[in-house]
């Protein structure tokens, strides 16, 4: 029975690889990875040449039994995504999850990690962190997201596209208050950027360009606001427990009795 290796790849800048991840592609026997081309152009820069197969959202469930029945027949497989850590918010943990199941052995190769990389250069507490991965991309699940986590006292990471970053910056203020982040762009790379400060000011700064690791301080912690949230008149009312009619009634009979 062959092995299954969880290769870490760089987020940007391609020094970033290690020796260990580099011998480890070159002594596999197949690599999965999400794109092709992507995954190509890598090896390519390291004169490595190995069969490449399509491991990636839509195929995830079928080709991961295909795999392990490979793995199962003699292959060392190395799995790969298009940037960082197979399985962090990359496909990765079924085919992971089946290896194990079926006893067949995992060898982690770590290496760059954008959540952590963000994090260490945020300037935010490390000690407890919660990594949430991408917010969902609409409004009101997003701010339904954000109301779970708005009391966790721990440091917050999130991932965001471009085109989402300045509404779910304005719904991380809206929804958690004012708080310190710092929000990392296009990390490793030629036009890595880091924004620290409030949301309200790190929202007037941003640049829609790039991939974004925003990292947020927790509830009560230092950086974190201590001015009381605005509420909507739908969360008060839900915070009551009453209707906007009932509301309504006890307003007028209010007024008829004074």
């Amino acid at each position: 029975m062959g092995a299954l290796f969880v290769v870490a790849t760089p987020i940007g800048n391609l020094a970033d690889i290690s020796t260990r991840a580099l011998q480890t592609l070159k002594e596999a026997d197949l690599i999965a990875c999400e794109d092709t081309r992507q995954t190509l152009k890598l090896l390519s820069h390291f004169g490595i040449k190995k069969p490449l197969t399509s491991y990636h959202d839509f195929n995830e469930e079928a080709k991961a039994i295909e795999l392990g029945q490979r793995i199962e027949s003699g292959m060392n497989v190395a799995l790969v995504s298009d940037a960082g850590t197979p399985s962090i918010s990359d496909p990765g943990y079924r085919l992971v999850r089946l290896c194990h199941q079926r006893g067949i052995k995992v060898v982690s190769v770590p290496g760059a990690n954008a959540a952590v990389t963000a994090l260490s250069a945020s300037g935010l507490p490390t000690n407890e962190f919660l990594f949430a991965g991408f917010l969902p991309p609409k409004k009101t699940a997003r701010r339904q997201k954000l109301e779970t986590l708005r009391s966790l006292t721990c440091t917050l990471i999130f991932y965001e596209a471009p085109h989402r970053v300045l509404s779910a910056l304005e719904d991380l203020q809206d929804i958690l208050g004012d708080r310190d982040a710092t929000v990392g762009r296009e990390l490793t790379k030629i036009h890595e950027e880091y924004l620290f400060g409030r949301l309200s000011d790190i929202r007037t700064r941003i640049k829609e360009l790039g991939e974004f690791v925003i990292v947020v301080a927790g509830a009560g912690t230092e950086g974190a606001t201590t001015e009381h949230r605005k509420l909507t008149r739908e969360e008060a009312l839900r915070i009551l427990g009453i209707s906007r009619n009932e509301l309504y009634d006890l307003f007028f009979k209010k007024q008829s009795n004074s």
